[in-house]
Parts: C-alpha cells; sequence; structure tokens
C-alpha cells in the first residue's frame, strides 16, 4: 500500500485588534498556501457564520474537492476507455446541516457533469464510467454520505 501526505498552510489574517475577545471582535479570513504553489486561496468562513462572502468557505473547497477528484478519475478511465472528452463541466451542489450545537456535517453532494466527447455510439459507456470513477475518487471514499452523480453527455457532431 503506497502512502501519500499532504501540507497546507493555513494562517488567519482576521484579528482586528482585539483578537478574539468575543465571537464578534474578529472576522473569519485566512490564506491557504501550499509550498511551491504560486497562488494564495484566500478564505473565510459562510457568510452566515459572519464570513467573507467574496472570499472561499472551507464548505466550498471541500465541495470542489469532491467534483475535482471524481473529474480527474473520470478523465482518466475515458483516456483507457478510448472516449475521446473535448469539453467537462459540472455544476456540483452540495448540503450541510447544522445542528442545534453549533456543528454539522455534509447530508448529500450532487455531480451534474456536462460531457461533450468525439463519439455519439459511446454516450452510454461514458455514462457509466461516472460510477467507476466514484467508486476510485479518493475524496469519495473518505466521504459518510452518498454522492450522487447526474451525467449529461453529448456527442459533437
Amino acid at each position: 500500500m503506497k502512502k501519500h501526505y499532504y501540507k497546507i498552510k493555513v494562517e488567519w489574517t482576521g484579528n482586528q485588534g482585539n483578537g478574539t475577545k468575543n465571537y464578534k471582535s474578529y472576522n473569519r479570513n485566512h490564506n491557504i498556501q501550499a509550498h511551491g504553489k504560486y497562488e494564495t486561496i484566500l478564505a473565510s468562513s459562510d457568510p452566515s457564520f459572519l464570513g467573507d462572502s467574496s472570499k472561499y468557505n472551507p464548505e466550498e473547497l471541500f465541495l470542489s474537492a469532491i467534483s475535482s477528484c471524481h473529474m480527474l478519475l473520470y478523465l482518466h478511465l475515458c483516456a483507457v476507455n478510448e472516449i475521446v472528452i473535448i469539453e467537462y463541466l459540472d455544476n456540483a451542489t452540495g448540503m450541510m446541516e447544522e445542528l442545534d450545537n453549533g456543528s454539522g456535517k455534509f447530508t448529500e453532494v450532487n455531480l451534474h457533469p456536462q460531457v461533450k466527447i468525439t463519439d455519439t455510439k459511446q454516450i452510454e459507456k461514458a455514462n457509466e464510467l461516472h460510477h467507476e470513477a466514484n467508486k476510485m475518487c479518493f475524496i469519495a471514499n473518505s466521504c459518510n454520505f452518498k454522492i450522487r452523480h447526474h451525467p449529461k453527455t453529448i456527442a459533437n457532431l
């Protein structure tokens, strides 16, 4: 079994002079960086938790990790199966439930991949490969809820 290790730096930038004196005395802004990466992700909490809506929040990043991982494995499987993808777009959605004590968890994620391929005869196989990609997806395998797929595949004629 191979093991892969990841390292990320998260730096809070939201001290407004009083630190975390109370719930409203600080903002939730933070930067996310990985060594050797050019871009810093500007993040905050969801606006419903006093975050900055112009920045990514952890829930959006979680959903994007699921969608990205699925896409990358799907593209791999299509290449192996000689299905030529020329466009891929996913408008992923997720639902998180907040509990009375302030904790919460995701209970559902739906991926809506819109895929364009070069051969009409391969549409059915292309759609089937989403299930295989889900079985292989590192992020999906780490989740404790079902991830549903609603693919729409067309051929470029």
